[in-house]
């Protein structure tokens, strides 16, 4: 049974529904148009709690996902630098090829690219060997040089597969050379000290012999077995000797004899 005031209440509703029924079409509109700008601000603020919730879940991507979206990148990155260096690799080689071609093009002698196989254990700084031998015409005393055209040292013996080449600095690699002055001053350069291996002397230079750190020091082509204007050094510094009877200078090699992978072998 309804008590009272649940009548008084459906009374009231009655009443509103009549009264909301009576009025004209316009008026009706503009009464509901008011009671649901009532209602939106409650609406809007659902849907952006509902907005919200969506992007927190997103945002909580599981932790096992993102190790795992680190470890790929990761793997890209040191895929990336690999390559990287390979590029790089592979520039210096082609670079180097290229150096060695156009060398080869300039000059007028039969050369043939040997690459060293072998440094002697007992004489480490002085002799190589190398992958040409008699098979491939290779001789005694013909000169070596490295990549780039400078002296190198001699064949000082053959076999057939593998030749021993004698570096300069060697007691039994001598040179006759010539500096690169105006008096061109020519001397034999020799042995140097035990252990050094970018550095040799040139002895029995003119005791007037004007010299200058830096001046180009060539083969003069005298000797017979090495050919003329191949660049040995540059001069470093100079002393008297000899009780001032002649002049020794220090020259600084060209070719890095520590560093030696291929080197050119001069057939003729």
């Amino acid at each position: 049974m309804f008590k009272r005031p649940h009548y008084i209440a459906l009374g009231l509703v009655a009443a509103v529904l009549l009264t909301l029924m009576s009025l004209p079409d316009r008026a009706t509109a503009r009464l509901k148009l008011s009671i649901g700008s009532l209602f939106l601000p409650l609406f809007g603020l659902a849907n952006s709690t509902h907005q919200l919730a969506g992007k927190a879940a997103d945002a909580l991507t599981p932790k096992r996902e993102l190790l795992r979206q680190n470890e790929e990148l990761r793997q890209e990155n040191l895929k990336l630098k690999l390559q990287a260096q390979q590029d790089r690799v592979f520039e210096q080689e082609n670079d180097r090829l290229r150096k060695l071609f156009g060398w080869e093009q300039q000059q007028r002698w039969k050369l043939k690219l040997a690459r060293v196989v072998l440094r002697e254990p007992a004489n480490w700084w002085r002799t190589v060997q190398i992958d040409l031998g008699s098979r491939d015409e290779v001789r005694l005393n013909m000169a070596v040089l490295s990549i780039d055209g400078a002296l190198v040292g001699r064949i000082e013996s053959v076999g057939l597969t593998r030749s021993r080449v004698v570096l300069l600095g060697d007691p039994n690699c001598k040179v006759f050379a010539r500096v690169e002055n105006d008096a061109r001053d020519t001397g034999v350069v020799g042995a140097s000290g035990p252990l050094e291996s970018e550095f040799v002397e040139m002895s029995y230079l003119s005791k007037n012999a004007i010299l200058k750190a830096g001046q180009n020091v060539k083969t003069s082509g005298e000797g017979g077995v090495f050919p003329p204007d191949i660049l040995v050094g540059k001069i470093l510094d100079s002393r008297s000797a000899e009780y001032g009877l002649v002049t020794t200078a220090r020259i600084k090699l060209a070719a890095n004899l520590n560093g030696l992978e291929e080197v050119w072998v001069r057939l003729k």
